[in-house]
């Protein structure tokens, strides 16, 4: 691991992986040459970004993105255990969550839930979700958003299919240093592993600072950034809470 990040990571996650609660974790390098050369990354961008995506767990598998977005869905949910033992503890099995694309390792941890729903992107389009108004308490999608065209529309779809009061808990990769840009008129750059070149792996917005403005322009009441290893991860939780009348 970067020596950078490795006694801060430590720190962080001396409780264990907020997603199992094992203690042994690996790195493994990301990042390739031309996709640092297309975001533009400095040194230190490249060096916290790789640790965002290659730093795991040697249990589960989650990396630090994916332990992040347990630990906000967790906190969002006033939970001050794992992930894993939020589920098993029958604390969620009431709970209606819709997973857009699999959450990395988590959807290991909630597959059995019955109210989960799993839909894929692109086959499923974010911009129009195939189910009714005020479906699901809690909404979930890692490292996606990126890809969708209309990224504020996006969110607004999310925010449409939950409850009053639902949540919507995702992650995106976001470079902390820099505002958003779209990467219209711009070569087609693509995430996933060297030489990926799919679809569904373009990018179409590379999110900087300024991320947390799409929630609140997509028509949600409150956001919140939670991060365990700043600025390696954050992850954005935004509420579709009612107001008082």
């Amino acid at each position: 691991m970067p020596s950078v990040f490795e006694q801060l990571v430590k720190e962080k996650l001396a409780q264990g992986c907020p997603v199992c609660g094992a203690s042994d974790f690996g790195f493994q390098e990301v990042l390739w040459p031309e996709l640092i050369a297309d975001w533009q990354l400095s040194p230190a961008e490249a060096e916290y970004t790789n640790v965002q995506q290659g730093f795991y767990c040697l249990r589960c598998k989650a990396n630090l993105r994916a332990m992040t977005l347990a630990y906000a869905l967790c906190q969002s949910r006033g939970w001050p255990g794992t992930l894993e033992a939020w589920v098993w503890s029958g604390s969620a099995s009431s709970v209606k969550l819709l997973e857009i694309n699999d959450a990395f390792t988590l959807g290991q941890c909630w597959r059995d839930l019955p109210g989960r729903e799993l839909v894929a992107y692109p086959e499923t389009d974010m911009h129009a979700l195939p189910f009714p108004a005020a479906t699901f308490d809690i909404v979930v999608h890692s490292d996606t958003l990126e890809h969708v065209d209309n990224p504020v529309h996006a969110l607004a779809e999310c925010r449409r299919v939950l409850k009053p009061d639902g949540e919507l808990v995702f992650t995106i990769p976001m470079i902390v240093g820099r505002m958003s840009r779209s990467r219209v008129g711009l070569h087609a750059s693509y995430h996933g592993r060297e030489g990926d070149q799919l679809e569904d792996y373009r990018v179409a917005t590379e999110f900087g600072a300024d991320a947390w403005t799409a929630v609140f322009e997509s028509g949600f009441t409150h956001c919140s950034l939670v991060s365990l290893v700043y600025p390696a991860s954050v992850a954005m939780v935004a509420r579709n809470q009612t107001v008082p009348k």
